[in-house]
């Protein structure tokens, strides 16, 4: 058999659809797209394979078997193909390349929803107002507005969220030591950009955005929040008997 993929010797032809193929096996395979024909059967839940070996396969689903093992994580896959795969994410092979801005995928899956970014096909509508996606995960995270599911759940204090992007940064935010944003002048660091965005009105040259009346302290502060309370409160008397002023500013 291997010496037909040299020469190109495809002995067996389907009588429906003409096509040749080098093996028995490949021809049975397309004889059962054919007739829909398929005699073997999974006992277990009672799906049904074409060939014995497609049924050999699936089996594996239900013991857990993994029998193709990759020699430089030791991760193991129920199939010879899943393993080709996976050693891409090893040796960097991206076989599958876009033709229009030649960027390169791991798989041709990748590629096809890629495409869509050119085409603007967005094959999967939402049933109750009918807005479309490119891709059936964007779809179902769309689903969530309309259900209220939000399975993305806080560890400590159980809020939930829908994406699990809010979550990471709510952990930042509220829980989390970590502190990933950095302040280049003073090295001080903070769980989100924002803060770090609001912190650096503290080194700017220029006059920090939220001020008094002019005619009365000329006081300025880097946020709204410090310009009434406690400000006005303790300078003027309160909120009532003063009137302070925040000119527009662009965050």
């Amino acid at each position: 058999m291997c010496m037909r993929s040299h020469t190109e010797d495809k002995p067996y032809s389907c009588q429906l659809c003409l096509e040749p193929f080098f093996t028995n096996e490949n021809l049975k395979v397309t004889m059962g797209s054919h007739t829909g024909e398929k005699p073997f059967s999974c006992e277990v839940c009672l799906k049904s394979f074409t060939l014995n070996q497609q049924l050999i396969t699936h089996l594996r689903s239900h013991t857990g078997e993994k029998p193709f093992s990759c020699e430089v994580c030791v991760k193991s896959f129920s199939t010879n193909g899943n393993l080709k795969v996976h050693m891409r994410s090893h040796t960097g092979e991206k076989p599958f390349s876009c033709e229009v801005c030649l960027k390169s995928f791991t798989l041709n899956q990748q590629l096809i929803t890629h495409m869509r970014s050119h085409t603007g096909e967005k094959p999967f509508s939402c049933e109750v107002c009918l807005k479309s996606f490119s891709t059936n995960g964007n779809l179902k995270v769309h689903m969530r507005s309309h259900t209220g599911e939000k399975p993305f759940s806080c560890e400590v204090c159980l809020k939930a969220f829908t994406l699990n992007q809010q979550l990471i940064t709510h952990m930042r935010s509220s829980h989390a030591r970590e502190k990933l944003f950095s302040c280049e002048v003073c090295l001080k660091s903070f769980p989100v950009n924002g803060s770090l965005t609001k912190h650096m009105r503290i080194h700017a040259n220029k006059k920090p955005p939220y001020s008094c009346d002019p005619s009365a302290c000329k006081k300025c502060f880097t946020q709204s929040g410090h310009l009434l309370t406690p400000h006005t409160t303790t300078i003027h008397g309160g909120e009532d008997n003063y009137n302070c002023t925040m000119p527009t500013y662009k965050k």
